[in-house]
């Protein structure tokens, strides 16, 4: 730890002997793409219900409960009030309905008034949408969360992603009795931090598993420390590329291209503009040019995976790398707090909010999680803009590789050419991108919307597992510390002008100023 950030445990690094088909971005492409086969397997065989495999995390305590009912019996009122008037009999029975339900504090009538004003509300309507919240919290109790039967779909997924991970440092010329030790502590980590964002309070505010697992993982780092036999478990590369690969079968180019071009058009403004203003930002700040690279990438396109990729590209010092993916998930905690309450402060328009969202925060779950507390429209238009520039991961690898082979090229004579430029680029990209293609054009629709439930939660898994594994590699005097604390000084520069500049171009885009409101509900 000669520069203060953990130093990366040897069990699941890219040994020499191994081969270049057994690199970490290979293997992690072999992964993926196995969990991916397998799923496929499972749903066509029936063998198991993939819409049971996902455990479930969400929970609301009655004392939570009570305390909301204060809020939503009067606006349980005013809408009972409102039916009345416009002859909308059955909605305001619900609402009556319910707002007794909770005056009494039944927790199971409360559940039942709910889904029946849910019902009777139906989508996009004040009625419904709060019958449907306050549902989703009448039923998530404790007591199932921590029952067996929901704790061993957890118990199940843990003992094949260890199987799987041993597999894979096996493959790459680790140690998989090394990583065994310490992955059950890993994964605790990670299942405890999704617990935690499965709480009712922090799903209202959209604070999601993210930033839970970099808490759980600072809070041992940065208090205990984190032991010699842990390390080789500690492996964020290896567990965020094989998520990513996995990720890549939910992004389909179909979605993205129907949703309109608006989408696509902000992700290339956002990405170009806010990538060269960092870059502009750390030069200035006498930050080196491959440090620069990463911070641009992760603040531009979307946080750690594209600073991952891009360490990739341009075979970056992987300590920097370790500063820049804990840089970006700190300062994403007060960004998925503030940015949701200032577009209701405010009044955004949906459409307007969600683009601003999926343009500025740095994961998929956090822009859901985010756009939910709106409404489905900025929901659904935070993920446009989200999937547009995640798409972009490709082309900024493939951008940078070349940009870096040529400028390395000419530092030492030599010259580059096609093999230098594929040695360079990041493979696990390459199976983010078939991933996306075959889902995209060679599956039938039944197979990718029968398996999508099941691989977002295998990898959210991967990725609750990396973000745990930031957090245990990061001490937050380094981060201060680390030159001079000038790289978080560029981010965080950069970071202030994403916000500016997205809320611009969301207002421009989506906002009906240059082109018509879309139609997105």
């Amino acid at each position: 730890m000669a520069n203060g950030i953990a130093e990366t445990a040897p069990a699941a690094q890219s040994a020499p002997a191994a081969g270049n088909w057994r690199t970490e971005d290979w293997v992690a492409v072999y992964l993926g793409f196995f969990v991916i086969l397998a799923t496929l397997v499972l749903f066509n065989t029936k063998w198991v219900d993939l819409a049971q495999v996902a455990p479930s995390f969400r929970w609301t305590t009655d004392g939570q409960i009570a305390s909301r009912a204060a809020s939503w019996v009067p606006a349980l009122e005013g809408i009972a009030r409102e039916a009345q008037a416009k002859g909308q009999g059955g909605v305001a029975a619900g609402a009556t309905a319910l707002s007794q339900a909770l005056q009494k504090g039944e927790r199971q009538a409360i559940e039942k008034s709910a889904a029946a004003l849910a019902k009777a509300g139906g989508r996009n309507t004040v009625a419904g949408t709060l019958g449907t919240e306050i549902r989703g919290h009448a039923a998530a109790t404790p007591a199932k969360v921590f029952a067996w039967t929901n704790l061993s779909k957890a118990l199940w997924i843990a003992v094949a992603w260890g199987a799987i991970g041993a597999v894979g440092v096996i493959l790459i010329g680790g140690k998989a009795g090394t990583f065994l030790v310490g992955f059950p502590v890993v994964f605790a980590l990670a299942w405890l931090a999704r617990v935690l964002a499965g709480n009712g309070l922090f799903i209202d505010y959209g604070v999601e598993y993210v930033i839970f697992a970099l808490l759980t993982g600072l809070l041992v780092s940065n208090t205990i420390g984190v032991p010699g036999w842990l390390k080789p478990a500690v492996q964020t590369e290896f567990y965020i590329k094989t998520g990513l690969v996995i990720l890549g079968a939910g992004l389909l180019f179909m979605e993205v291209l129907q949703a309109g071009a608006l989408g696509i058009i902000q992700a290339l403004l956002v990405v170009v503009v806010i990538w060269y203003v960092c870059f502009w930002f750390a030069r200035k700040l006498k930050v080196d040019d491959d440090f620069a690279a990463m911070l641009s990438s992760s603040v531009a396109i979307c946080g750690v995976s594209a600073a991952i990729a891009t360490c990739g590209a341009i075979q970056g010092d992987k300590k920097k790398l370790s500063y820049v993916t804990s840089l970006v998930l700190i300062v994403a905690v007060p960004m998925m707090i503030v940015m949701p309450w200032l577009v209701k402060a405010f009044q955004m328009p949906d459409l307007v909010a969600g683009a601003w969202l999926g343009g500025t925060l740095d994961t998929s779950a956090s822009v859901v999680a985010a756009g939910a507390l709106i409404s489905d429209a900025a929901m659904k238009t935070g993920v446009i803009v989200k999937f547009s520039q995640n798409a972009l991961i490709g082309v900024a690898a493939f951008v940078l590789v070349v940009w870096w082979t040529y400028k390395a090229g000419a530092k030492s004579g030599t010259k580059a050419d096609a093999g230098i430029i594929w040695e360079r680029f990041p493979k696990f990209v390459l199976g983010f991108l078939i991933a996306s293609v075959v889902f995209s054009f060679f599956l039938p629709a039944e197979a990718v919307n029968g398996t999508r439930s099941a691989l977002t939660e295998f990898r959210t898994w991967w990725f609750a597992l990396a973000f745990v594994s930031i957090g245990l590699e990061t001490r937050f005097v380094d981060l201060a510390t680390m030159e001079g604390g000038r790289p978080a000084l560029a981010f965080i520069a950069a970071q202030l002008v994403n916000i500016v500049w997205t809320l611009l171009l969301a207002y421009l885009l989506f906002g009906g100023v240059l082109f018509p409101v879309p139609n997105i509900s």
